[in-house]
């Protein structure tokens, strides 16, 4: 059983949300909050598997709160509550369209995946089962925007990209680049002659060592390290 915390500043949407997992027999709602605060302090308390946050909640810094969620080994309260080396909430942010600019900061920020707020029940469900996997959920219009806003950045934190890059063999680098292209397990498996059941481990592999917890953050990852450069 997966269990959901919803995070909205509208009643009726939380209602909503709630009816409609409600109704999915492996979805449990454990809470609803309405502001990052309250959600910061549910999602220590309730430890949900996933969050689903809106991102319309604004009555604190948006970024700062997916942080709080999404590590909450920086906060002393989550310390208190879950014990040292707890599961880590997974962060799926609802986004309307045009806005996908955020994802970049909010990714860097720990959330495990972006689903735009007009998408369907199924694809919401489905995300949320995606995402509680220990996957990430990214449109292909919002990656292509996160990927071009990696790009045209300067890497943040060079050093410990240096730092994390040294620590992978040279078939995680490659599998790593493979993934900042776009392949997927399939077609890492196929192009580079190993099993998928390898390519999965692999990638496992390189989270645990960048310190991600998603593959969209292996990506952006990937381009400040500087393993893979911009194309001309």
């Amino acid at each position: 059983m997966t269990s959901v915390l919803i995070v909205n500043d509208q009643s009726l949407q939380r209602l909503g949300l709630r009816m409609l997992l409600a109704a999915e027999p492996d979805l449990t709602v454990v809470g609803e909050a309405a502001t990052g605060a309250e959600a910061v302090r549910l999602s220590a308390e309730l430890r949900p598997d996933v969050v689903v946050l809106d991102s319309n909640v604004s009555d604190t810094d948006g970024i700062a709160t997916i942080r709080r969620i999404a590590h909450p080994s920086l906060l002393p309260l989550v310390s208190e509550l879950t014990g040292a080396g707890g599961p880590r909430p997974r962060v799926l942010v609802l986004t309307p369209a045009g806005r996908e600019r955020g994802a970049y900061a909010a990714l860097r920020a720990g959330a495990a995946g972006f689903l735009l707020q007009h998408a369907t029940p199924d694809e919401l469900t489905a995300a949320i089962r995606i995402v509680a996997a220990g996957d990430a959920v990214i449109t292909p219009g919002l990656t292509r925007t996160l990927i071009d806003t990696v790009r045209q950045q300067r890497p943040v934190r060079p050093l410990d990209g240096e730092a994390g890059l040294g620590t992978l063999t040279g078939r995680e680098r490659d599998v790593l680049t493979a993934v900042a292209s776009g392949w997927s397990n399939a077609e890492i498996a196929e192009r580079l002659s190993i099993a998928p059941t390898t390519v999965k481990t692999h990638v496992s592999n390189i989270l645990a060592k960048i310190g991600a917890h998603a593959r969209v953050q292996a990506v952006v990852f990937a381009y400040e390290s500087g393993l893979v450069r911009p194309a001309a």
